[in-house]
């Protein structure tokens, strides 16, 4: 199984000032077809293959990273992104695993 490692577990913020969230897999995410299947969550999608913003999904937001290291940047935070956010991979089967 594939362990996803967050950090940091709790980070404080002020309006207005950037804000970095950290992701690190126990195994490349790179899929066989060039692909690598990581998404960002807060209550609904944020972020697909490692960088792609959902629609709706504001551009202060930005993911990036390969292989096994990605990182969730908000360049500006606003209030109403305060809350849980969490990646998942896609590239391996069964579904992942998430650890503190």
């Amino acid at each position: 199984d594939v362990v996803m490692t967050q950090s940091p577990l709790s980070l404080p913020v002020t309006p207005g000032e950037p804000a970095s969230i950290s992701c690190r897999s126990s195994q490349s995410l790179l899929h066989s077809n060039e692909n690598t299947y990581l998404s960002w969550f807060q209550q609904k999608r944020l972020i697909y293959k490692v960088s792609n913003r959902d629609s709706g999904v504001p551009d202060r937001f930005t993911g990036s990273g390969a292989g096994t290291d990605f990182t969730l940047k908000i360049s500006r935070v606003e209030a109403e992104d305060v809350g849980v956010y969490y990646c998942m991979e896609g590239t391996h089967h069964p579904r992942t695993l998430v650890q503190p």
